[in-house]
């Protein structure tokens, strides 16, 4: 298989990013006084869901008792999540939450390469932008062909459509892509759109099942072997 175009996972792939989410849900909580805290272990149970919206709506309805919902719940919601993706950015934006090992090198590799490279991810654009304007500069998306991320589609990870959606915007087929991802949902979105998918796993995802997955690696530190072990035709 000849690649053409690498699609890469945000939270957990590009960046070890989840307990940075985790830490600013939790301000945003206090800020809006309201007597919530998530820790590791309750988080690790959370990120079942993708979505931070979507993840706090899971935690309302399946972790409070006896908690009554306002009447805008959803407008609620979004209010919520804004706080804390504003945390989370300052996060960011301090410098607080660096690339993986071998993420930034890929990327240039890859791009240096003629590679096309794209964005598949349920985070929110903001997020996004913090995230790689610090990793790899306020140039970041001359990198992308197509930044695929937040609400662009309504069903996310594990369903496939922001895969979908990525494809299309590439114009190009599952067979001729490859995906970089970091959990069990990430692993069955990419393959529910038919790209073969590489696994770099962290702390929340290390014990997930992978089956199905082309390779899993604790990260990039080796660039090498990744490269062996997808077939890119460049060196690390």
């Amino acid at each position: 298989m000849t690649i053409k175009a690498i699609i890469f996972d945000v939270d957990g792939t590009l960046a070890d990013t989840e307990d940075g989410h985790r830490k600013s849900f939790n301000k945003a909580f206090a800020e809006c006084h309201l007597p919530w805290n998530w820790d590791v272990a309750l988080y690790d149970k959370l990120l079942k869901v993708t979505g931070g919206k979507e993840r706090i709506k899971y935690f309302v309805s399946d972790f409070l008792t006896g908690y009554t919902k306002p009447d805008n719940f959803d407008d609620f919601v979004k209010h919520l999540h804004a706080v804390k993706t504003r945390h989370y950015t300052q996060m960011l934006g301090e410098g607080l939450i660096p690339l993986r090992p071998g993420i930034k090198q890929l990327i240039q590799d890859a791009h240096q390469a003629g590679i096309t490279l794209a964005i598949a991810t349920t985070t929110t654009p903001e997020n996004v932008s913090a995230l790689l304007e610090v990793g790899l500069g306020k140039d970041w998306e001359r990198y992308f062909a197509a930044n695929g991320c937040g609400d662009i589609v309504p069903a996310k990870k594990p369903a496939p459509d922001i895969y979908f959606w990525v494809l299309d915007k590439l114009g190009l087929p599952a067979a001729d892509c490859i995906a970089l991802e970091d959990s069990n949902n990430g692993l069955r979105s990419s393959l529910a759109a038919g790209i073969k998918t590489f696994v770099t796993i962290n702390h929340y995802t290390r014990n997930q099942n992978f089956e199905g997955a082309a390779a899993v690696f604790d990260d990039l530190s080796n660039l090498n072997t990744f490269y062996q072990a997808t077939g890119l035709a460049f060196p690390g």
